[in-house]
């Protein structure tokens, strides 16, 4: 069997809170090539592992279940965000890079 891959995902660019960002997620990745459907024309495919995605509330859990069961497992690193704070006022600062366009 491939191997299970542990991640916690990123928030989409149509979020603007964290979303479904905290929990962790277990899925198998793709085993063969997805073909489009003879009559619809959608993608489809023979591999049923890859319907499967299982949710965790922290990492410790994904493993500990990836274990009990004895599933190969990847274990995806974390991306931390990296804000930029930014302040309202330095939009009207005297040393602001850009020029005003109004």
């Amino acid at each position: 069997m491939v191997r299970a891959r542990i991640y916690q995902p990123a928030k989409t660019a149509m979020q603007s809170g964290r979303g479904k960002t905290r929990n962790w997620v277990l899925e198998y990745p793709r085993q063969s090539a997805a073909r489009p459907d003879a009559l619809m024309g959608w993608q489809s495919s023979a591999d049923t592992t890859r319907q499967i995605k299982l949710c965790f509330p922290t990492k410790q859990a994904a493993i500990a279940y990836c274990e009990e069961h004895d599933i190969d497992y990847q274990l995806a690193s974390e991306n931390k965000r990296k804000l930029r704070v930014k302040a309202y006022a330095d939009n009207f600062a005297f040393g602001r890079v850009g020029s005003w366009t109004h």
